[in-house]
């Protein structure tokens, strides 16, 4: 017993000095654990707000480029008058991150609103004073009605090189912050922003009503911290931290404020103590259990905590890792629909995770492929290129109703894609849809590092490539609007001056101008109605797109038409012209045609142009020298 007693005596003191220490540690931690919690808790209380208005730019720049997009295009509609002006606000309904409304403030300080209303906002809106501060940001005003207050988000509408409107989106306060961009510390921690100008609030998830900060009163501080600061710090733009107590709750709340670059407003967190210190109380709570645990089981305790934690931080940080990939992807892919560049990267990092040697995407227009990508190891590859043909397949597959795909084996992958090589062993793919449900892209990888979870990790990422499709649709459309004439599909007056600065050097050995006038189209419409004018110019738009091509034709008047056609002898261009002049004269209309040719390189594209038109002029001149085309009506 002696013997056995002695045999222990060493591990048993051994231990039970290491219980005694690891107390005496705990006391200390303990007892430093909230200036240290404290300082961390600062630390990620600065990391959340600077995220925060990070994002927040970030969607008001976004918003300024779409509202930037849309002035552009109602540019082009304020010389068309009021009624025009009335329908294209119609087809743009707020759809920003923040706004919810466009308006349109014009001269003499009245506002139109997309329900056609127009309102005289005298003494509340000033157009001089919108137009002379360019596109820009208001601070909290009330609205229209007085109801409410709103953020104005302001850009100029030119027309001609002059500012012709300001067009604006609305944002609404009292729903601002309802659907923030971020939400610091998983949604427990109050969002403001102020202005710090006037210390009203702009959003603010604390308070039932967006008041001011300076009406609150003054709060009770912790020891250290000053109200005065607080306020002055506000005012001063600084970025800064101050601890009070709630008169709502009673309890602490950390407070970090910084400034933004968007007028004189302050982005600012509060946090309250019980989740800025949840780590410290596990912590002591593990240090507690410690001290009861029983000695001749603290080894095999220490050995199994080693382990668990090991293999626990082991998982999270993997799940860290896949969550900071997914976030980069949906960064990546947030403005690829104009930097293509993008989307490669983002399949690199999706290969990362899987991993894979090789990732594609392929969008889809109506299950023919708009635009493909692939990422591979070590360059382009027949593996590669095999994976990016089975796009069409895969989406004919998806869109019989066949789920996600995950094959290991060559015969399982043929199963599928009977026309793949012998040497594709896996395959992963997920269908990418669209908000009705339909396939718009297809999203597959191959030459994977493992059997299990692929697809499942392909799908993690489905929305932002969703996003991807829908921006990419929408930014065509937007941009096909802008540039094409809607009554006869030719190109506009926009997309006109914009190939004037690249034509010349599209032709290597000539080129020709053409210059097209419709004859008696204000009689026609007279006598008949602007529904045969506008039949009658879509008319003369197929005969020009069948004669002459559509790659240069444009509709730059209301009846005019201009037609470059490069590396064409002259005779045979005007063959063509004259073909399409007499088509549609047995068609019952009548142009007049004047063209200009020079051989490359075009020293004076302007002067070419001007000669056309003398020549169509001219030929218009004999037209109307008949009598029997004077005022002539179909």
């Amino acid at each position: 017993m002696q013997t056995r007693f002695v045999h222990w005596r060493s591990p048993v003191a051994a231990t039970l000095i290491l219980v005694l220490l690891i107390a005496a540690v705990s006391v200390f931690v303990t007892a430093n654990v909230n200036d240290r919690e404290e300082a961390a808790s600062f630390q990620r209380l600065a990391s959340e707000a600077q995220e925060f208005a990070s994002t927040l730019e970030l969607n008001m720049n976004s918003d300024r480029r779409q509202l930037e997009l849309i002035a552009a295009l109602a540019g082009d509609y304020m010389a068309l008058g009021t009624s025009d002006l009335r329908t294209f606000l119609d087809q743009y309904p707020g759809n920003g991150n923040f706004f919810s409304r466009i308006e349109i403030l014009l001269p003499g300080d009245i506002v139109l609103s997309p329900n056609g209303e127009e309102t005289d906002v005298s003494g509340q809106l000033s157009f001089a004073r919108e137009a002379g501060l360019g596109a820009h940001i208001s601070d909290r005003e009330l609205d229209l009605d007085g109801e409410g207050y709103v953020v104005r988000h302001f850009v100029p509408v030119a027309h001609n090189g002059e500012t012709v409107a300001m067009l604006y989106g609305v944002i609404d306060i009292g729903t601002l912050g309802e659907e923030l961009p971020y939400t610091p510390y998983g949604g427990e921690a109050a969002v403001y922003v102020i202005d710090g100008a006037t210390g009203d609030f702009l959003i603010d998830t604390w308070h039932d009503e967006p008041g001011n900060i300076w009406a609150t009163g003054s709060r009770p501080m912790a020891e250290g911290y000053d109200d005065a600061q607080l306020r002055q710090g506000l005012i001063d733009g600084e970025s800064n931290y101050v601890v009070f107590v709630s008169n709502t709750t009673g309890s602490y709340l950390y407070f970090y404020y910084m400034p933004i670059p968007i007028n004189q407003w302050r982005v600012a967190l509060s946090v309250p103590e019980s989740v800025v210190f949840a780590d410290a109380r596990h912590v002591r709570s593990l240090l507690n259990a410690l001290l009861i645990l029983e000695s001749a089981a603290f080894l095999l305790y220490i050995l199994w905590l080693i382990r668990y934690v090991r293999r626990e931080t082991g998982e999270k940080q993997r799940q860290l890792d896949a969550l900071h990939d997914i976030y980069e992807v949906e960064k990546l892919l947030f403005n690829a629909h104009e930097h293509h560049e993008n989307v490669p990267r983002a399949l690199e990092i999706i290969a990362r995770m899987l991993p894979a040697k090789r990732v594609a995407f392929t969008m889809l227009n109506h299950m023919e492929p708009m635009a493909s990508y692939i990422w591979e190891d070590g360059g382009e590859s027949r593996l590669g290129a095999a994976l990016l043909a089975s796009a069409e397949p895969l989406a004919a597959h998806f869109s019989a109703g066949h789920p996600e795909i995950s094959a290991h084996t060559a015969s399982e992958v043929r199963a599928i894609l009977p026309g793949a090589p012998e040497s594709m062993g896996d395959l992963a793919a997920i269908p990418v849809e669209d908000a009705d449900g339909v396939v718009c892209g297809v999203l597959s990888a191959g030459g994977l590092g493992r059997r299990s979870g692929c697809a499942a990790m392909l799908r993690s990422v489905e929305f932002s490539f969703a996003m991807l499709c829908s921006n990419a649709r929408t930014y065509q459309t937007m941009q096909r609007m802008g540039e094409r004439d809607v009554l006869t599909g030719l190109y506009n007056r926009n997309r006109y001056e914009m190939d004037l600065r690249s034509l010349t050097s599209a032709c290597s050995a000539n080129l020709c101008c053409v210059f097209v006038d419709v004859n008696g189209l204000h009689e026609l419409n007279n006598s008949m109605g602007h529904e045969a004018g506008d039949q009658m110019l879509r008319s003369v738009a197929i005969k020009i797109r069948d004669s002459l091509g559509s790659r240069y034709a444009y509709r730059v008047g209301g009846d005019e038409f201009i037609i470059f056609v490069c590396d064409e002898p002259e005779a045979e261009t005007q063959k063509r012209l004259q073909e399409m002049a007499e088509i549609l004269e047995a068609e019952g209309y009548s142009v007049s045609a004047g063209w200009a040719w020079a051989r490359a390189p075009i020293e004076n594209l302007k002067a070419l142009i001007k000669a056309a038109e003398k020549k169509m002029y001219s030929e218009k001149r004999e037209y109307y020298r008949d009598p029997s085309n004077s005022r002539r009506a179909r």
